[in-house]
């Protein structure tokens, strides 16, 4: 059993996204393949692109392996500003993935709860924490204005550790929200 309520059951893809389910990633992970993996890493640019440690060891939060991997607090390293990059390699107008992967990955990304119609917002929480202690948090994607598909922008909001405030990927997804309809305003 695992401590996310949200993780006891079988999921899909979709599921899986939304609830950051490492479990179901891990699995993905290792059906993909270290080769298969390293070379989309590669195609994407994605970040320091480091899978060395394929297992996660280097994670001291966990030693269940079915919730570890290079992806968590571990060898792959990606910046902010690499992250809005990838998101423009993913979605851009020289996009490494074909229109029907993009529409179907938009849908998954599709963020509910938009208080205004002057943007779509895409986007993907993700939260570290290392020796218990949430050490980053951050939300990032694209929007697209309501009005003109065309008008695009990508982001990424982090939020690096501070022990006397409350870090959490929920609080960057809303900062993001709000910048980004501020944004589409003007």
């Amino acid at each position: 059993m695992f401590w996310n309520e949200d993780w006891n059951k079988d999921i899909d893809f979709k599921e899986a996204f939304h609830s950051s389910c490492v479990w179901y990633f891990r699995e993905v992970v290792d059906d993909i393949g270290k080769d298969t993996m390293q070379k989309e890493l590669d195609k994407l640019r994605y970040g320091n692109c480091d899978i060395s440690d394929w297992n996660g060891s280097r994670n001291t939060n966990n030693n269940n392996r079915a919730l570890t991997g290079f992806w968590i607090e571990s060898s792959l390293l990606i910046s902010p500003k690499e992250q809005t990059e990838v998101m423009e390699r993913i979605f851009g107008d020289n996009a490494a993935y074909s229109a029907e992967t993009q529409n179907e990955l938009k849908q998954v990304m599709l963020v509910s709860n938009q208080d205004k119609a002057n943007s779509v917002i895409y986007g993907k929480t993700g939260m570290g924490k290392a020796e218990g202690v949430v050490v980053d948090a951050w939300f990032t994607g694209f929007a697209e204005s309501a009005e003109n598909a065309e008008r695009i922008v990508y982001f990424c909001v982090y939020l690096g550790r501070t022990d006397d405030k409350e870090v959490s990927s929920s609080l960057a997804r809303e900062i993001a929200v709000r910048l980004v309809e501020d944004y589409f305003v003007r």
